[in-house]
């Protein structure tokens, strides 16, 4: 039986290595599977790719708890754009939303800080140091 299913595309603009090893470290993330430029079996020049691209990320996959999204360093060009979206992570205490919503919040700005809400003991929005936003939330 074949399941259709969404999962978020983040195109770093030349800055996924970095990115990955930052939400390895603050949400634990899990790399599935990662390919950089020169590992292509059939290569072939991109136009308008910077020169010594080659050892960046093509794709990749990661997983946070349950959840899969796939990064890449994209056109490589410098100008990562993250707008009109978030990505919504939600936890099992107020412990675990405290130690990641620091984290990821650390070089980024704190949109609304962790707080008890109607819909959850604890709820906050960031955007990180490469601009995604996040919506940090327990599980109610």
């Amino acid at each position: 039986m074949s399941r259709t299913f969404i999962e978020p595309y983040l195109f770093f603009d030349g800055r996924c290595e970095e990115a990955i090893e930052f939400y390895r470290t603050a949400a634990g993330a899990e790399v599935l599977m990662q390919l950089r430029f020169k590992d292509n079996p059939e290569p072939a020049t991109q136009p308008g790719m910077p020169p010594d691209t080659e050892n960046k990320i093509m794709h990749s996959t990661l997983r946070i708890g349950e959840s899969t999204f796939h990064a890449s360093d994209g056109r490589c060009q410098g100008q990562a754009n993250f707008a009109g979206f978030s990505l919504s992570l939600t936890v099992p205490d107020g412990a675990e939303a405290d130690r990641v919503f620091t984290a990821l919040a650390e070089g980024g700005a704190v949109l609304m800080p962790l707080s008890k809400t109607f819909w959850s003991p604890k709820f906050g929005m960031l955007t990180d140091r490469f601009g995604v936003g996040w919506m940090i939330a327990v599980a109610s």
